[in-house]
């Protein structure tokens, strides 16, 4: 009886270890479940927001160049993406002026048209509380400024360069500068005069407010300031503060800036061909009640060749050329 009740005990005890060791099993296999229930919903969730979390995914190293990023969910990493097109936005038109002279110079009349319309003068000047009217863009080739539109005294260009012309005098002077694309013509306008036999020199570019300053003070104390206000520009007035003008003179009038430098074969022809470099004679003979200031055929200014070519052709001002513009009536 007693061996009869060990073997009973003996089998409850093992259908009893039987049975713990499935429910433990069972335990595991149930804990181990919920991993593999959230990787799929997750899976499942990535298929649902669409594709911009498999672009933030494999196209984050370069997000501006991925045109979905734009327009991906509001994320962190779609953030990140979308940070970087709107960061290449103002890049690309920070200096639109520049990129239209580029194809005015191509001979783009609509793009010339354009340019003129966004630079037309009632639309390119402010007036402070202090009555002084400041131009609102000094960085435009077609930028007018004169007596009654003035530069920031704070103002300067952030691309002058030396243009790689023969100059008038020797050493290094900030005069020898001008904004990169004007000295880049500025070198073809000489290399062409040069074959032509004509050979010019450099004398004076760009000069900031305060040499203006200085400039038109020592003029004013030799001259009387009212023929200094003829001949020379008041601080912010003048247009080589834009790093966009040159006086230019030659051997035969002893390289000084005075009108006699018209008559001469070097002014002829600079009057002649400067427009096809993009060039104008900026302050004309018998326009002075318009310009502000007497007859200058040295002083080159750059407007790009498009424009200078109808400018020169036409006989007009700067100042009448860009009215004649805003009112629909420039002629090519």
């Amino acid at each position: 009886m007693k061996i009869g009740r060990w073997l009973i005990a003996g089998a409850v005890v093992a259908v009893v270890i039987w049975k713990a060791d499935d429910i433990i099993g069972t335990d595991k296999q149930q804990s181990a479940a919920p991993p593999a229930v959230t990787e799929s919903a997750s899976a499942s969730s990535s298929a649902g927001s669409g594709d911009s979390s498999t672009n933030d995914g494999t196209e984050s190293p370069e997000p501006s160049a991925t045109p979905t990023s734009e327009h991906a969910s509001p994320s962190s990493s779609g953030d990140a993406a979308s940070s970087g097109s709107p960061a290449a936005t103002p890049e690309a038109s920070e200096k639109p002026s520049n990129a239209a002279d580029e194809s005015e110079d191509s001979g783009d009349s609509d793009s010339l048209s354009a340019l003129l319309q966004l630079n037309a003068p009632d639309k390119t000047i402010e007036v402070g509380k202090n009555g002084v009217a400041t131009v609102t863009n000094p960085e435009s080739m077609l930028v007018l400024v004169n007596k009654k539109r003035e530069l920031s005294s704070t103002y300067a260009p952030d691309d002058l360069v030396k243009p790689d012309v023969e100059f008038s005098f020797s050493g290094d002077s900030p005069k020898q500068k001008m904004r990169k694309t004007a000295a880049s013509a500025l070198e073809k306008l000489f290399a062409g005069a040069q074959k032509d036999g004509i050979t010019l020199k450099a004398v004076s570019g760009y000069r900031s407010y305060a040499t203006q300053k200085s400039i038109f003070s020592r003029n004013a104390d030799l001259k009387g300031e009212e023929v200094a206000n003829r001949t020379s520009a008041r601080p912010g007035q003048s247009e080589h503060q834009t790093g966009l003008a040159m006086d230019v003179s030659s051997a035969s009038a002893n390289y000084e800036l005075e009108p006699k430098f018209g008559d001469t074969k070097e002014g002829k022809w600079l009057a002649a061909h400067c427009a096809e470099y993009g060039f104008i004679i900026r302050f004309l003979n018998g326009e002075e009640d318009v310009t502000g200031y007497s007859y200058e055929p040295w002083h080159v200014r750059y407007v790009g060749k498009e424009a200078a070519k109808q400018i020169m052709k036409q006989g007009v001002t700067l100042e009448a050329y860009l009215e004649a513009a805003a009112n629909g009536a420039t002629k090519a």
